[in-house]
């Protein structure tokens, strides 16, 4: 179905275009050209951390961090229900288990206090996310960890920019991934990062990525037979992906703004009407809104809000459902309705409505009036 307003549109300019062309245009380096530590080195300064290893998705990315941070079968890593399928898989990927614990109804991120009742003998590291852009209680979770002396590792696949008061996200923890997919605040078609203070793990993360090969020189122009010290995949960024995150995240800020002025009216409008509330992050978190998500009083207006925008022309999504609900997770583990109340109820009453930088206000007014029309009746 093709919608009047999507989802997501991607902000792009002729700079991203001429990024790209001129890695084409060298004929040669597509792989492994200088772009990619260029990139990874602009990532780790605008994150503020010490070092950044690319990867050709996020999904690569959590698996590498995962191994990088020695999670093995038997261990237990703490991860929400209420994310995408990816945060959860990570740790089979490696043959741990990921144990789901409850949210939080401000951040929708991981809930500390539910945390600290999940922690068993096996327990590797809590993993939470920064949902859609805003950063979740991750103060609190480092606390935790630090006290039981866990690895934090934040998914941070959505939220490249947010951050508590001048504290960034994906510095609190052990390491952090973020993700470049289509849909993210600055965006490679695919692609992920870690970034991590730890030498000895950027060092692994940077060998799993590429066959297990030290990069000691460049495989494809170097004459010398190399070692393989250590089983590895093909993980890699390219030069070409790489290009267009550097010609992104020139533009990262910009962007930034324009989401969140955005969201500001999107807030003003929801809030009027009843029925309905906008996510309102806490005081100091500040939110870079890859998504806009709202909660919806009753879950039968939930449902039917949905199928009203969409005949309105509007797109929206239920982000997330619940992953340990999800069929594999049922048949796999033996998870069942009811195991998380708090999750499984915010899911039921969110849905996320279109954002993204180029959303006029004509858009904005269209997407509100939608919404007002449905709990004034007019269905």
């Amino acid at each position: 179905m093709k919608f009047k307003i999507p989802m997501f549109k991607i902000y792009w300019d002729e700079n991203d275009v001429k990024s790209v062309t001129d890695v084409i245009k060298r004929g040669t380096y597509w792989a492994t050209g200088p772009e990619i530590a260029k990139f990874e080195e602009k990532i780790s300064q605008y994150v503020g951390a010490k070092y950044a290893a690319a990867f050709n998705s996020g999904a690569s990315a959590l698996h590498a961090m995962m191994m990088a941070h020695g999670i093995k079968p038997k261990d237990e890593v703490i991860v929400p229900s209420f994310t995408f399928i990816a945060t959860a898989n990570a740790p089979l990927f490696v043959g741990a288990k990921p144990v789901f614990a409850e949210i939080e109804d401000k951040t929708y991120g991981l809930d500390p206090q539910d945390v600290k009742k999940r922690i068993t003998r096996k327990t590797k590291a809590i993993m939470p996310i920064h949902y859609g852009g805003c950063p979740c209680m991750i103060k609190e979770l480092n606390e935790i960890a630090e006290e039981k002396d866990l690895l934090l590792l934040e998914d941070a696949a959505e939220s490249l920019g947010a951050r508590i008061g001048r504290k960034t996200v994906g510095t609190f923890g052990d390491s952090a991934m973020f993700s470049f997919c289509q849909n993210k605040i600055i965006t490679t078609g695919e692609g992920g990062i870690v970034v991590t203070d730890s030498l000895e793990t950027y060092k692994i993360l940077k060998l799993l990525s590429s066959h297990g090969r030290p990069e000691t020189q460049d495989y494809f122009s170097s004459t010398e037979p190399m070692d393989y010290i250590t089983v590895g995949y093909n993980f890699r960024m390219s030069s070409i992906t790489a290009a267009l995150g550097i010609s992104q995240l020139g533009k990262i800020e910009k962007i930034i703004e324009m989401r969140r002025n955005i969201a500001s009216k999107l807030d003003r409008r929801i809030s009027e009407i009843e029925g309905v509330s906008p996510m309102l992050p806490p005081e100091r978190y500040y939110n870079v809104y890859q998504m806009y998500t709202i909660q919806v009083n009753d879950r039968k207006d939930r449902d039917g809000l949905q199928r009203h925008l969409s005949k309105k022309g509007i797109m929206t999504k239920i982000y997330f459902s619940p992953i340990h609900l999800t069929h594999f997770y049922r048949n796999a583990f033996g998870y069942k309705d009811g195991d998380l109340p708090v999750t499984e109820d915010i899911s039921r009453h969110v849905i996320s409505l279109p954002i993204y930088p180029d959303l006029g206000d004509a858009d904005v007014d269209y997407i509100s009036q939608s919404i007002a029309e449905f709990f004034r009746g007019e269905k």
